[in-house]
């Protein structure tokens, strides 16, 4: 069952799309970062190989397998869900935290991005936001952060 598991061409589709999920920069829908393009081009020929994302996503497997059976139990994947979201949470503070105290006051949160998030849902530009609108920014949203995850052969991002 282990090497049925570890050869499906499906694990290897799930750890390439991990193994692009993790590295520079934030993922689609926050899920942690993505790797950037130095970090698959693992022998730096300036080429990304299948194999080489096949090997950065089965390493990934295997580093999240902590028990080493070759499977993903509810624990395995509840500590590494907890090890990305930490990460995340320390990006955001370093990126938030504009006094450098450790925490995040509702200053540091508002400013620029509700208003900014407000005016861009309120297309009809009448102050309020109405189901149709909530809606279409909703969409718009996740069609965003769709984009987001494609990664760009020029930038490498």
């Amino acid at each position: 069952m282990k090497n049925i598991l570890l050869g499906s061409p499906l694990l290897v589709a799930l750890g390439a799309a991990g193994a692009m999920a993790q590295g520079a920069g934030e993922g689609p829908q926050g899920n942690g970062p993505r790797a950037s393009f130095e970090q698959l081009d693992s022998n730096g020929d300036g080429q990304i190989t299948l194999e080489e994302m096949q090997n950065r996503g089965q390493a990934r497997f295997v580093q999240t397998d902590t028990n080493g059976d070759g499977l993903l139990d509810m624990a395995e994947l509840t500590a590494a869900a907890r090890r990305a979201a930490a990460e995340r949470v320390t990006k955001m503070l370093e990126r938030k935290d504009s006094n450098g105290d450790g925490m995040l006051s509702m200053e540091e949160l508002t400013p620029p991005d509700f208003d900014r998030l407000f005016a861009r849902a309120d297309t009809d530009e009448d102050g309020t936001i109405s189901r149709d609108e909530w809606q279409a920014a909703k969409s718009a949203m996740r069609k965003n952060r769709h984009n987001e995850g494609a990664v760009n052969p020029e930038s490498g991002k």
